[in-house]
């Protein structure tokens, strides 16, 4: 019996024997440390840390799974010493479900994405270039957290430590013997993420080696019979923003006995939300699907009715840092003069701590005084904020009110 198992407890695909055009479903991810009831927010902690936000403060807010980062966990600690440690879980004092990436996006950041500017959703930008409602769109802290050379090759890809500048290098097969020793529950084939401004024929051709890598991946994790027996393993789609790329990774990938799937990939929003409930139609119905990297609210309710399971951002933290917060009327930035004066709480419908202990008077007070409990209250509350977003869309399917609750919760807020 394999270590990673889903049981769909409630679909909306099928209606009255008719397709409803819908693939929103709840479900159950059972994994060694726990099940995850889906849909779901994975909260990212890159560094086997959800930043400034405690393990099991992060499990108070309602968070089930978290997924790490294996180069950052690759270069420091080392995967040795985790493993020492008992894995990522132990490490970090994590007790349910975790994930580790492959490394994959690094390829993209440190290689062709690398001094562009271009995050995963896309757009260039630049240090001023970030929304009144507080979106950091760009990050100094992720522009110099990987290094400036990665040149990938049919084997692999050969990169530079943003660390110290020493050179190492990232096939198939050590993505997945590195992801061993970390541990997680969950850990995903080596892929080659593109930038979104890649044209057809590259996109095609890291589209195809994606495949192979995928093939070569899940045939290293087979073999070691004891990891086998304790991690489950996700293929990852690609194909960049072109249709007909993406269906076809689906439909290859899908045909790869994974446990679950991950659609990845650097590309705008607009372009994948368009897809993805064609995407996910190539899957497998029965096993878990996980979208990489995009969570944001009105991302949730998209992702979900396209049949995605589970999903994870680093904006909850990042933007809790800037001060940015969601609420149910739409993102605000706490650090706007206009709360200097103003004693309710970040958001008046949220039932988190931060909300029922702390006014956006006192949280805009911290920022501005460079307190560091600013920016933890505004990451704990927004963590709050998706987790209980994705319990909330998980019963509505459950009463059958999928639709109506989206439409109720799209009305109010505002994006920004």
């Amino acid at each position: 019996m394999r270590p990673i198992s889903f049981k769909i407890e409630k679909s909306t695909r099928l209606h009255g024997g008719k397709n409803t055009g819908s693939l929103a479903r709840v479900g159950v991810l059972r994994t060694p440390h726990g099940s995850v009831q889906t849909p779901a927010f994975v909260s990212v902690a890159t560094k086997a840390t959800v930043k400034g936000v405690q393990p099991d403060i992060v499990s108070s807010l309602g968070v089930q799974c978290i997924i790490a980062n294996t180069y950052h966990l690759y270069l420091s600690p080392g995967e040795d010493l985790v493993e020492k440690a008992g894995g990522v879980n132990k490490f970090m004092n994590w007790q349910k479900p975790s994930m580790t990436d492959s490394g994959g996006f690094q390829v993209f950041s440190l290689g062709e994405g690398y001094g562009k500017k271009v995050s995963k959703l896309g757009a260039a930008s630049t240090p001023s270039e970030e929304s009144s409602a507080g979106t950091a769109v760009y990050d100094e802290e992720l522009a110099t957290s990987h290094g400036k050379l990665a040149i990938v090759d049919e084997d692999g890809v050969t990169f530079t430590s943003h660390i110290n500048g020493t050179m190492h290098r990232f096939t198939p097969e050590r993505s997945i013997e590195i992801q061993h020793k970390l541990g997680a529950d969950i850990i995903y084939a080596f892929d080659e993420c593109t930038s979104p401004t890649a044209d057809y024929a590259y996109q095609k051709e890291a589209m195809e080696r994606t495949h192979r890598w995928a093939t070569r991946s899940l045939a290293a994790h087979r073999r070691n019979i004891e990891k086998n027996n304790a991690q489950g393993i996700y293929g990852v789609v690609q194909g960049g923003r072109f249709e007909d790329l993406r269906i076809e990774s689906a439909k290859t990938i899908g045909g790869m006995d994974f446990d679950g799937y991950g659609i990845g990939g650097s590309f705008s929003k607009e372009d994948i939300l368009g897809i993805l409930d064609k995407v996910n139609r190539e899957l497998p119905e029965e096993k878990p699907r996980h979208l990489l990297g995009i969570a944001e609210p009105e991302d949730l309710f998209i992702g979900v009715a396209a049949g995605a399971d589970t999903f994870d951002c680093v904006l909850p933290t990042r933007n809790g840092r800037s001060g940015g917060v969601y609420t149910h009327t739409g993102k605000i930035l706490v650090t706007n003069a206009e709360f200097k004066e103003d004693f309710s709480p970040l958001d008046p419908e949220c039932g988190c701590p931060v909300c029922q202990n702390y006014t956006r008077a006192y949280i805009r007070h911290l920022f501005q005084t460079k307190e560091m409990l600013g920016m933890i209250l505004a990451s704990q509350h927004n963590i709050y904020f998706l987790a209980n977003l994705c319990e909330r869309i998980r019963l509505s399917i459950l009463d059958g009110q999928f639709e109506q609750f989206r439409d109720l919760f799209l009305s109010a807020y505002k994006i920004r």
